[in-house]
């Protein structure tokens, strides 16, 4: 029987901690090679970390990748390891190395190079062109990253088509809602359709305002999902897959049969002799699986996660965030005591005259439901002191929102004096629905580091929090009118239409690029698109000074926003 044994490292690298990198991949293979994994994988860019961005222009960047490289490779004997990173020869190339024997047998450039979203490779890589098959002692493999198995011939088919029996895919792709689903009936198709094994192993963790959700997949040659990775975790999977399969499946359906000569295809030799096995060898842990998520499962995940990585890696001990007794801050703050813990976070209560009893209640309960700290400071007196000061320059004009702005204001200014004194992260409580029409303060409460639901609409809040809140968050939130309390008796409504229509509205307009006529065509009133179209053209300017927040939805408010400023286009 011709089975092989892989190991596949769903890690979390720290982008530029090479060294870092190059001490966890080193663990894995030690703990592969205790499984007598005969192929250890890892993701791409996994020795820089995904995505470096313009640390690629650096080339002692380069250099100590490549020179951590060596150091796997010296420690790489009668196994085969592949991992990515970034490799300089003619120009720089997104790669995959395969290492054996104390050798670097081969080094593969990625093909397609994605230049949409979050995703800015051809800035920095020069696409490969070459689609080699590696012959492991009879048995046939390839390498090939991330991007190009979304593409339904070059070079996955070829690869398949000269041989291959095994494809395996390394990956950096980010998640949003819905895009797992979606990949993982692109990745079973091409498996079978080419009637390969496909190992799909994609990195996990936060890197700014991405997350990657792991997942990875073994499929089986005829399109069954053999073993799924852990979602938003680290996981290691070591599992056996019966090689003859691919036969047995090609044989009776010959699909890629007819798909040209490749009779001259590159094949390289990798200079390692297979122990005999005349058995499937058990492995010590199961393979790992994990069970399908629902949509507020899946983003609640990854909101902790970007959270927690972002903390974590640039070192922050604490976090502090506003609380006004609103779903907003108080679903933040659930993320956030999920994220990091009940003693890492940091509550600040800001009342005003306009404060009411039931969101001080509110936030007392929440706080004592989460058993987190809160700071109190009432901002009234320091309000009464602006309007003072400011009474001979307004003179006699009636109060609007410049009043309400300062209130907003004054309470930012209190968050960065805390978040200065002590160092703790100031995290955000917008969401994507006032971000998008500009129903925020800037430097009021916008002023902060990390955006958490930045990218989370407020229909979508409500949905997620009560999925997350298990009676951590006090059910009146759930149901009282949303209010910023800057006036009296003061709603969102007041300014915005329903969170119904608004959010409808503004899914059309940044999710599926749709203008005035268009969504009107969806039944929605013109008037009212109009006015919203209006504030989210207005508001431009703010969203290019908010903090960065995580990504989980097809089009975020962060790198794949990207307007004019000054733009007088009616749409």
């Amino acid at each position: 029987m011709r089975s092989l044994r892989l190991a596949v490292c769903q890690i979390n690298p720290i982008v530029g901690d090479i060294e870092g990198n190059l001490e966890k991949i080193l663990f894995y293979i030690d703990k592969a090679v205790a499984e007598k994994a005969e192929i250890i994988i890892f993701p791409e860019l996994a020795i820089t970390g995904y995505n470096p961005e313009d640390l690629l222009f650096y080339p002692t960047f380069i250099k100590k990748a490549e020179e951590a490289l060596y150091e796997i490779v010296k420690k790489v004997k009668d196994f085969i390891v592949i991992a990515g990173l970034p490799v300089k020869k003619d120009d720089l190339y997104n790669s995959a190395a395969i290492v054996a024997d104390q050798n670097l047998i081969d080094i593969y450039h990625k093909i397609y190079l994605p230049n949409y979203s979050v995703f800015d490779e051809m800035r920095y890589f020069k696409p490969g062109s070459r689609t080699p098959v590696y012959e492991y002692d009879g048995v046939f493999f390839s390498v090939n990253i991330c991007e190009d198995i979304f593409h339904p011939s070059l070079p996955g088919l070829i690869q398949a088509a000269a041989g291959a029996e095994l494809i395996i895919n390394i990956s950096a792709s980010p998640f949003y809602a819905g895009k797992y689903q979606r990949k993982m009936r692109m990745l079973t198709t091409r498996a079978y359709d080419m009637g390969v094994y496909v190992c799909y192993l994609n990195m996990v963790g936060g890197q700014d305002e991405t997350v990657f959700d792991g997942r990875s997949l073994i499929i089986s040659p005829s399109g069954e999902i053999l073993v799924r990775g852990k979602a938003f975790e680290e996981d290691f999977i070591v599992a056996e897959i019966d090689m003859e399969e691919v036969t047995r499946t090609r044989l009776r359906e010959p699909k890629i049969r007819w798909e040209g000569d490749f009779e001259g295809g590159e094949v390289i030799k990798v200079p390692l002799k297979r122990k005999a096995k005349n058995k499937l060898i058990p492995s010590s842990e199961k393979p790992s699986s994990d069970h399908e998520m629902t949509e507020e499962e899946e983003i609640f995940k990854a909101l902790t996660t970007g959270l927690r990585d972002y903390v974590n890696k640039n070192g922050f001990k604490r976090v502090c965030l506003g609380l006004s007794g609103g779903i907003d801050s108080s679903f933040v703050a659930l993320i956030a005591v999920e994220a990091l813990g009940r003693d890492r976070v940091i509550g600040v209560f800001m009342p005003s005259r306009y404060t009411s009893k039931e969101s001080r209640e509110d936030v007392y309960e929440l706080v004592k439901n989460l058993g987190i700290e809160l700071i109190e400071i009432s901002i009234d007196e320091l309000f009464e002191e602006y309007l003072k000061f400011l009474s001979d320059t307004f003179k006699d004009l009636p109060q609007d929102v410049t009043e309400e702005n300062i209130q907003s204001r004054i309470r930012g200014n209190i968050l960065m004096a805390v978040s200065n004194k002590f160092g703790w992260l100031v995290i955000t409580t917008g969401n994507k629905s006032e971000l998008s029409v500009g129903y925020a303060t800037l430097y009021g409460d916008m002023a902060g580091g990390y955006a958490v639901i930045k990218d989370v609409y407020k229909t979508q809040v409500y949905k997620v929090a009560r999925w997350a809140s298990r009676g951590r968050i006090p059910e009146r939130v759930f149901t009282k009118p949303p209010s910023a309390e800057l006036k009296p008796g003061q709603t969102d409504q007041d300014t915005l239409p329903p969170y119904e229509v608004l959010d409808k509205i503004l899914y059309l307009h940044i999710e599926k690029c749709m203008g005035e006529q268009e969504i009107v065509e969806y039944g929605l009133e013109r008037s009212t698109v109009q006015k919203v179209l209006k504030m989210v053209k207005k508001a431009e300017f703010k969203r290019r000074q908010a903090p960065l927040g995580i990504k989980v939805s097809s089009v975020s408010l962060g790198k794949d926003w990207r307007f004019p400023i000054t733009n007088r286009f009616g749409g």
